[in-house]
Order: C-alpha cells, then structure tokens, then sequence
C-alpha cells in the first residue's frame, strides 16, 4: 500500500479485547488499568506496523432507528459492559487523542457505519485505508485501497510476522465470495452476534455456494425455483421477507456526515500530555519507553510520539 495511508480503529472491539486478554491490573489507588494498557498497546503496535498518516478511533454511540424499528430484539441478547471495563472505557476515549489519533462518533450511530462513510471520503481523496477491526460487516469495504489490520495467528503469513494486511483474497478464502457480496451473505444467515436470524438451517457456507452458482442474492430472490435443493428453496420462499429486512440491517451507511474532515486526522500526539496520563496509571515501564523514544527523535512536549 503506498500513499498517504488512513487507519480507522473500532474502539470497542479494542477496548474490550484487551479487557479479557489483561486480567487484574490495577493502580496502587486500586482504579482497573487493564484494558487502558492493552489498548495503548495495541495502537502503539498498529502505528508500528502500519506508519499511518491519518489516524482515528471510531465508537459505538448507540443503535441507528433504521435497525431498530425494523428489528426491535436487533444487539439485545449482549450482556452490559462489566463495570471495571466501564470505568476505563471513558478514560480511554479521553486519552486517545493524547496519542494523536481522533476519537470519533455519532449519536445513535454504530462504528462500522462511521468507519464506512469515513471510507467512503477517503477514497474519493485517493487514499489508501486501514480498518482495525473484527467486525464482518466491514470486509465488505475490502478492495485493492482498503485492507483489514489483524494480529490474530489464523491470519498471519508466518510466525515471524507481526501483522497481517487481510484484502480480497483473503475475504474470498475465508467467506467463499467476493467482498461485496458479504452482505448477501448475512442476509441470508443472519448474524447471531447481533441477534439478527437467518434463513432456517442456512449457514455461511450454504449461503455462499447459492451465490457462487447464481450470481446474485437479487436473482435467488427473483427466480427461487433455480434453487436445486427443494428443502432450501422452501425455506428460502418461506423466509423471504426476513431476508429483505436483514438485508437492510447489515446495509452500512455510506455517507454520514463527518464529525472531522479526512484531511483533519493527521497524528499529532501531545507528549507531555500522554506522559502524564500514563504516570497516573502507574504503566512505568510504557511511560520509560514513550520517553525514550521521545528523547532518541528530539520531540518536544508538544509533537510526534512515534
């Protein structure tokens, strides 16, 4: 990937990763620290891996009325965010510029419809774009300009690699379909992580072999009885209008107005400002090495982090 490069990173996937994968880590006031530190370190890593010019968090601020009017259960079966994660999420959201990037959201809006506007204006200004995420929905953005960042072991090329940049290919190893055509895919299983049903007994891998041998969701839809399994194309007709509501529901909203212009996310940390938040957390080995790194570039207070 060449050019001015964009990373977007959901902030709730992080925040919570990281709560699980750090367990009892505490300040000696006895405030939980543990998500605060596997987040910082996951965005030092990405910023490491990836050298970004432009940079953002994007959060979950609630659930658009377009979802929920048309499915009312749509994210209810999720447990509420544990308390010690709670605690942290707000300080973390406060930090975040303190290490350049912006933090960014809408109300009534999720993070995978903002990640995707942002998209959206990033491509239209010729830039290349990095989503941090595990989110399905936004591997229907991948094309040659938009890849997904991932650390997880499944994804990387080899032991020796720190990350791996997931584009086309990879989607259509893991998927069986294009990139595009994920939503198609979702419309017809559904997705149990967000409560939405699927067509009865139709998995993700069903799904995709009906759209590789006919093209389209549209033309399953239009012409049903193409459908050479009886049993799925009963179903199919039976579910129809569910498959038409999901269809919607995992739609991303492309165009959202911006809270910060693309061109306005250069990294820019402030150094004194984030030195002082991770002394009050107590992170004195990361706090040594922010520094370190500070004082090895001849950054001021106010400047370049890494």
């Amino acid at each position: 990937m060449g050019g001015v490069k964009l990373l977007l990173v959901d902030g709730h996937y992080y925040v919570y990763r990281s709560f699980f994968a750090i367990r009892d880590l505490s300040n000696s006031r006895g405030e939980p620290t543990n998500a605060i530190f596997g987040f910082v370190k996951a965005i030092r890593r990405m910023q490491k891996d990836l050298r970004p010019d432009l940079g953002a968090v994007v959060w979950d601020m609630g659930v658009p009325k377009r979802r929920s009017d048309l499915q009312p259960a749509y994210k209810q079966q999720r447990e509420e965010m544990p308390d010690e994660m709670r605690l942290q999420l707000g300080r973390i959201q406060e930090m975040v510029p303190l290490m350049g990037l912006g933090s960014l959201w809408l109300a009534d809006t999720e993070a995978d419809d903002l990640m995707a506007s942002y998209v959206c204006a990033a491509r239209r200004a010729g830039h290349e774009v990095v989503l941090a995420t595990n989110d399905k929905d936004l591997f229907q953005l991948v094309d040659d300009h938009v890849k997904v960042y991932s650390t997880l072991k499944g994804d990387l090329a080899s032991p020796k690699d720190s990350c791996a940049l997931l584009g086309a290919d990879a989607v259509r190893r893991r998927w069986g379909v294009e990139p595009s055509q994920i939503g198609q895919v979702l419309s017809l299983t559904g997705d149990s992580a967000d409560n939405i049903p699927g067509v009865p007994g139709l998995g993700p891998k069903g799904a995709a072999s009906l759209l590789q041998e006919h093209g389209s969701l549209d033309a399953i839809l239009a012409n049903p009885e193409v459908i050479r399994s009886e049993r799925i194309r009963q179903k199919i007709v039976d579910a129809r209008v569910l498959v038409e509501q999901n269809r919607e529901m995992v739609r991303l909203d492309m165009d959202l107005p911006l809270p910060t212009p693309v061109e306005e996310l250069g990294i820019r940390p402030n150094l004194g400002a984030f030195a002082a938040f991770l002394e009050q957390c107590e992170f004195k080995s990361l706090l040594a090495e922010v520094l370190a790194e500070g004082a090895q570039r001849s950054l001021p207070m106010q400047g370049e982090l890494f």
